[in-house]
């Protein structure tokens, strides 16, 4: 290579060299870019949910302690068993804070809606809580002419009555009122409420409108007897046919029993108990026997029947 086209070569390699320097040179007296910052996003502040206002208690209504569930027998009731219901009318004698029930046991088991009251909480059954003391409760075996056509309900007045029909001791058949008003506590299936009030059967109003309807269909009655009249009463069972009158309601009796007067029947009953004798249904009202004698006797004619025809004849 000749020496005219190293040295032109040589002089390209350097003028290339300083512009390459220049350009560095140049590019190294930039401003370097100011930093980005980095956008963060604001956030809308979320509005905070509504608090919501605690209804206003109606102060009409008032606090009913009623069971949250099945509560079965002899079980300890929990505080989580309970709930309060503010009714317009608090059943009597009902609880109204859980501290009342909580702790406590029933002898029997509760359904779930039951409210609670110190009955909740006794022994017995329900016949025993509907009679006082000095009472006692007995079952009368009827039918439907027995029981006044099928027409008797919880809460009714009946007076028993008897009748004798004639024996080997005794010719003559009389009828008497046995036991004056007795209050009915069943028919059948059917039971009334207990001395507080409050119907104590737990049953649902769909299975008392079938009791209802079973009433008239019903085999016994259950009355409320004074202690001092049972034993007659029983005896007059096993006497005779029996047959139980109704009572009219507006003797008002089931209104005095709850005011407190158990001793109706006691206070109705008579020495003669009204004693009808069968002779005394004769026309004009029987005759009365004089005084010192017997009375005179009736001798009756006889029918003698020949034939078609009928004569009669006195012995």
């Amino acid at each position: 290579m000749s020496s005219r086209v190293t040295m032109g070569l040589a002089v390209l390699f350097l003028l290339g060299a300083l512009f390459a320097g220049y350009w560095g040179l140049v590019l190294s007296r930039q401003p370097a870019p100011a930093p980005v910052a980095p956008v963060t996003q604001t956030e809308t502040p979320v509005a905070a949910p509504p608090v919501a206002e605690k209804p206003m208690e109606d102060p009409t209504r008032q606090p009913v302690l009623v069971l949250a569930k099945d509560l079965p027998a002899y079980a300890p009731i929990k505080a989580d068993d309970l709930i309060v219901e503010r009714l317009k009318v608090a059943p009597p004698g009902s609880f109204d804070k859980p501290e009342d029930a909580v702790g406590r046991m029933s002898w029997r088991t509760l359904a779930a809606g039951t409210w609670l009251t110190e009955s909740s909480f006794e022994a017995g059954g329900t016949l025993a809580r509907m009679i006082r003391p000095g009472e006692r409760a007995l079952a009368l075996s009827i039918d439907e002419i027995i029981g006044a056509g099928g027409q008797l309900s919880p809460g009714d007045y009946v007076d028993v009555l008897l009748y004798l029909p004639p024996d080997q001791a005794s010719t003559d058949r009389s009828a008497q009122t046995v036991v004056p008003a007795l209050r009915v506590l069943s028919v059948g299936a059917l039971m009334g409420p207990v001395n507080q009030g409050q119907d104590d059967q737990g049953i649902s109003r769909e299975e008392r409108a079938q009791q209802q309807k079973l009433r008239s269909s019903a085999r016994s009655v259950v009355v409320a007897v004074p202690e001092k009249l049972l034993n007659r009463l029983m005896l007059a069972t096993q006497a005779g046919p029996l047959r139980l009158a109704v009572r009219s309601a507006e003797e008002k009796n089931l209104e005095r029993y709850w005011a407190g007067d158990s001793d109706i029947a006691q206070q109705l009953d008579t020495t003669s108990r009204n004693v009808t004798h069968y002779n005394q249904l004769s026309v004009g009202g029987g005759r009365s026997t004089p005084v010192g004698g017997s009375a005179p006797r009736t001798v009756r004619p006889i029918d003698v029947i020949r034939g078609n025809q009928v004569t009669q004849q006195t012995p």
